[in-house]
C-alpha cells in the first residue's frame, strides 16, 4: 500500500511528475552549460542567467560544484579576471579535451532526440485512423 498526497491510501505508487522532471532537467545539465561554455569564456552567473532565460533554471549551489568537477576532469580552466566592483571573478573556457568530449555528447544528444522524435510521434496509423 501507498499513501497519496493526501494522506488516503492506495495499491498502486503515484507517480510524481515534479520529481520526473527534475530528474530529466539533471540529465541535460551538463550538456546544456557545456553548450554555453562552447560559445566561449563566461562568468558563472552569466550560465546561471542564460539557462534561465532558456526556462532551465540552475542555482548556483548545483552550477559550480558541476563547474569544478568538469574543470578537474580537465574539460575547463579558467583565469581569473579583476573587478572594480569587488573580488577578482573566475571565467571558464573549454580544453581542447572539453571540445571533444562535448563533440561526443552532442552526437549522442542528436541520436537520443532523435529516437524520442521516432518514438513520440504520431504513427501514420494514428494519422490516418483519425
Amino acid at each position: 500500500m501507498y499513501f497519496v498526497p493526501d494522506g488516503r491510501l492506495q495499491k498502486t505508487p503515484v507517480m510524481d511528475i515534479q520529481n520526473t522532471q527534475s530528474q530529466m532537467r539533471k540529465g541535460v545539465l551538463e550538456f546544456c552549460i557545456l553548450s554555453i561554455i562552447r560559445q566561449g569564456e563566461v562568468y558563472p552567473s552569466d550560465i546561471v542567467e542564460k539557462m534561465r532565460s532558456a526556462n532551465l533554471h540552475t542555482l548556483e549551489g548545483t552550477l559550480y560544484p558541476l563547474l569544478t568537477r568538469l574543470k578537474n576532469a580537465g574539460l575547463l580552466t579558467y583565469r581569473w579576471v579583476e573587478s572594480n566592483s569587488g573580488p577578482p571573478r573566475k571565467y571558464f573556457v573549454m580544453t581542447e579535451a572539453g571540445l571533444e568530449f562535448y563533440g561526443e555528447l552532442e552526437r549522442t544528444w542528436n541520436e537520443l532526440a532523435d529516437a524520442v522524435k521516432a518514438l513520440t510521434a504520431p504513427s501514420q496509423e494514428t494519422k490516418t485512423t483519425e
